[in-house]
């Protein structure tokens, strides 16, 4: 897209950030979805052939060849055709059955032409065509972003899992962590919803205008037509055929798809978010990069900006994704047309999801980690050992070391290391356990991660 057509662009998706969104044209454009209705209709051309009807002898490698370079040399000019032959029918799903028609005759088939679309439904194509752009998009595209991110978090666990730092449940001074565990917990979240996430089978629709073969049977009575589809489906096209079904897939695991996507999404907010606070609180700085400007009125700014719009074009994406999950499992008897126009809809959330992950992971590449403001941090909150010595006490059989260390402790200022070291001295315990009890600090104060 040129710099004046993305101007002019009404989605940020197509404008302002299409320069992240561009590897996605390819599967949820307008050209994408052509080419891919080509790419469905070609192959069950192609399939037809190895029914061994009479009227449809077997086709030469040449003319194989020739059928799928419509779809793999398919290009801007040839996408416009179909487009004009589509003012005239009005129907996106028939000017392409015409577009493909008008090349057999090339290819030495135009006396097969009627066995283009034979028997099938608009929805046969489109049910087809747009969960392999969506399983190919994911493969291609979204995955290897996530997983990115995912190294990028794993890489930052392992540097910082010996950094001490002062945790914080509900924003109050907590028990110790180390910083590289804190990351961890967020390479473990994104594992386990990944792996979620890419379990979700891409189903396809493909049982013509009701489902039930009608057409199909009628004209060829001793073809087992749901087998052909059950060979077709999964191993042309590699989907999942949903079967029975109505005229529309059922876009059950489409739904499930995009809440396992909202669920990725929803760690990445919630990662976003814990480094957006990380940041105000001086536990990192930012890279400076030459030219760049953090407030039009403040000079000194360098704002969290990458995270806060990896966190805005996440709940963007989820909004819609809620919407697809909600709606497309829907749909009055038969069918009725809602899901179209929904289904347009696909590419935007992942456009939204890749801009977000991009904007994680160079917001990660620009942290800069001051260890000085986690030292100083955890030295001025020498209480948070006070749940180390109670339970150490508890060990040794102390009469109640919990309420003796929250009388010591909980909501007094003030309380340092020789407030902590005076407490110890008073104890009724051995020198060893003494000895025990002085060697704990915030710094080392941490815990285990485990193996």
């Amino acid at each position: 897209m040129s710099d004046s057509a993305a101007l002019h662009a009404i989605s940020p998706i197509d404008g302002r950030y299409r320069r992240h969104a561009e590897p996605l044209a390819a599967y949820f454009s307008e050209a994408g979805l052509i080419q891919y209705r080509i790419r469905v209709e070609v192959e069950y051309f192609i399939a037809l052939h190895g029914l061994g009807l009479a009227q449809l002898p077997a086709l030469t490698d040449a003319q194989v060849r020739g059928l799928r370079g419509l779809y793999i040399a398919f290009g801007e000019s040839d996408a416009q055709e179909v487009k004009e032959i589509e003012k005239t029918t009005n129907h996106d799903v028939k000017a392409v059955e015409y577009y493909i028609k008008a090349r057999l005759e090339g290819l030495g088939l135009a006396d097969r032409s009627e066995f283009v679309h034979f028997g099938l439904t608009s929805q046969d194509v489109n049910n087809t065509a747009i969960p392999l752009s969506m399983a190919e998009a994911t493969a291609d595209v979204l995955l290897p972003a996530l997983q990115a991110a995912r190294e990028d978090l794993a890489a930052l666990a392992e540097q910082w899992s010996a950094v001490p730092m002062l945790a914080r449940t509900h924003g109050q001074p907590a028990s110790p962590v180390t910083l590289g565990k804190e990351f961890a917990v967020f390479v473990e979240r994104l594992d386990h919803a990944i792996a979620q996430f890419e379990a979700v089978p891409f189903a396809a629709k493909f049982g013509g205008a009701t489902g039930g073969f009608n057409a199909h049977h009628v004209a060829y009575p001793a073809v087992d037509w749901h087998a052909f589809a059950d060979r077709f489906v999964a191993e042309e096209l590699g989907l999942h055929r949903s079967h029975p079904t109505t005229q529309i897939e059922h876009y059950d695991y489409l739904a499930a798809w995009c809440d396992a996507l909202q669920r990725i999404h929803t760690i990445l907010i919630d990662l976003d978010r814990d480094v957006w606070h990380y940041i105000s609180l001086d536990y990192f700085k930012q890279k400076v990069v030459a030219g760049e400007v953090g407030s039009s009125a403040m000079p000194h700014k360098v704002n969290p900006i990458d995270f806060e719009n990896s966190e805005g074009n996440l709940g963007v994406a989820n909004a819609l994704l809620a919407h697809l999950a909600r709606k497309l499992p829907i749909s009055r008897l038969q069918r009725d047309l809602t899901d179209s126009t929904v289904l347009r809809n696909v590419g935007v959330p992942v456009g939204h999801s890749v801009v977000a992950i991009n904007a994680l992971r160079k917001g990660l590449g620009k942290l800069i980690l001051n260890e000085d403001r986690l030292r100083a941090d955890l030295d001025a909150q020498w209480a948070v050992v006070a749940e180390a010595i109670q339970t150490i006490l508890r060990r040794e059989g102390v009469a109640n070391p919990y309420e003796a260390l929250k009388a010591l402790t909980r909501g007094k200022a003030g309380i340092d290391a020789a407030s902590i070291a005076e407490f110890i001295g008073g104890l009724e315990v051995g020198d060893a356990v003494k000895a025990e009890l002085r060697a704990i600090t915030p710094h080392n104060y941490t815990g285990t991660t485990g193996g």
